[in-house]
């Protein structure tokens, strides 16, 4: 079954909060990123916390030992999963694997692959002659390789990675929008259903469940997508 991650990327943690309230039990787990971090520090994954599992998507990328002594914070505040740019290189996902795996209930550390704002003009831009699904693929055995336990990646190279990578690794898919929803700043995009099709573990959906009118019944409703995806 994939799972539903809901972004909390509103600028207000009690916002977030309460809607995080509304959805506890409904959802896989709540995402806390950049936004909530640099407002309210740790304080928003304890509050975000109270209400399920906690994804802390701050995308570290820095030299080894930093990225090691974050992760090592991060995994203190008991987040279920956390994220690495795996461009940073083998040394520094390996630094915040060993730092995860430090502790008795060890967080999934998940490589951002390439983003799904990306294009192969955006990749091109940056010195990178590479289609996005191949730069996907180069990252990703390089990250589990170092020890990285969950890769993010958009849903159109999920089916790749799975044949690459097999069962186990654990795929994230941002850049989930339902069928009819605008794109936004997301370039390589999929519905519901096709990521799950696709194999992905979870999908990262922001938007379209916290600008919802209902957010729960907006999150429902992509709760029957993924659902219909799998059955499919």
């Amino acid at each position: 079954m994939t799972g539903l991650i809901v972004a909390l990327d509103s600028p207000d943690l009690d916002e977030s909060d309460a809607l995080a309230a509304k959805l506890a039990g409904r959802v896989a787990a709540f995402k806390v990123g950049l936004t909530l971090f640099t407002g309210y520090g740790p304080d928003a994954v304890s509050r975000i916390a109270a209400h399920g599992r906690v994804f802390c998507d701050l995308k570290l990328h820095d030299i080894p030992h930093q990225v090691g002594l974050a992760a090592a914070r991060l995994t203190r505040l008991g987040v279920w999963m956390f994220t690495v740019h795996s461009s940073g290189g083998a040394a520094m996902v390996g630094a915040a694997a060993k730092a995860a795996g430090a502790s008795a209930t060890p967080p999934l550390v998940a490589a951002v692959t390439v983003l799904t704002s990306l294009t192969r003009h955006d990749l091109a831009e940056m010195g990178i002659a590479a289609e996005p699904q191949d730069q996907v693929m180069r990252l990703a055995r390089s990250a589990v390789q170092a020890g990285a336990t969950a890769l993010v990646c958009s849903a159109n190279e999920v089916a790749a990675l799975r044949a690459q990578l097999g069962p186990d690794v654990v795929l994230v898919t941002p850049g989930i929008r339902p069928a009819g929803s605008e794109a936004g700043d997301q370039a390589r995009v999929m519905t519901p259903a096709g990521a799950a099709a696709a194999g992905a573990s979870f999908v990262v959906v922001g938007r379209p469940i916290t600008g919802a009118g209902d957010p729960v019944a907006a999150a429902e409703g992509i709760l029957e997508e993924l659902a219909q995806g799998i059955e499919a």
